[in-house]
């Protein structure tokens, strides 16, 4: 009975609610940026390059030896070997707008945590005696 009841209290703090709402933003921030590197980078990276697609872009390892049919169903046949790494080239820049997306976020949120506890955090007397005997020392 004790993991249904610290599984109960782990729900209900509120960290459940917290990463099923960070995952659910995750998948739709991961479809804007999917859509924005589709869209945007890849055909600016093609203008660039001259028209070089790497959503396109594979090395034939093996060829296909397919046979088929007349209404086109595999009869027979080796499907051959292709590594499409034009695919990971995009999936890789996806990430890396992501990755560099998320520090930016992470970053302003540590600022703004930073600001508050220097707000929050009256100085004692102590604390300030210190800091005119450190200020003194530097003259």
């Amino acid at each position: 009975m004790g993991f249904f009841k610290e599984f109960k209290e782990f729900a209900s703090k509120g960290s459940l609610v917290e990463i099923a709402v960070a995952f659910v933003m995750g998948a739709a921030f991961g479809k804007i940026v999917s859509a924005f590197t589709d869209g945007i980078v890849s055909p600016l990276i093609g203008f660039i390059t001259g028209g070089v697609n790497f959503n396109d872009k594979q090395t034939v390892l093996k060829e296909s030896t397919l046979v088929k049919d007349a209404s086109g169903a595999v009869i027979s046949g080796d499907p051959g070997v292709v590594l499409k790494w034009g695919q990971f080239v995009t999936a890789t820049i996806d990430f890396i707008i992501v990755a560099f997306a998320m520090f930016l976020i992470i970053k302003a949120i540590n600022s703004m945590k930073k600001k508050e506890i220097a707000a929050a955090a009256p100085l004692t007397t102590t604390e300030v005696l210190l800091m005119e005997i450190r200020d003194s020392l530097k003259r």
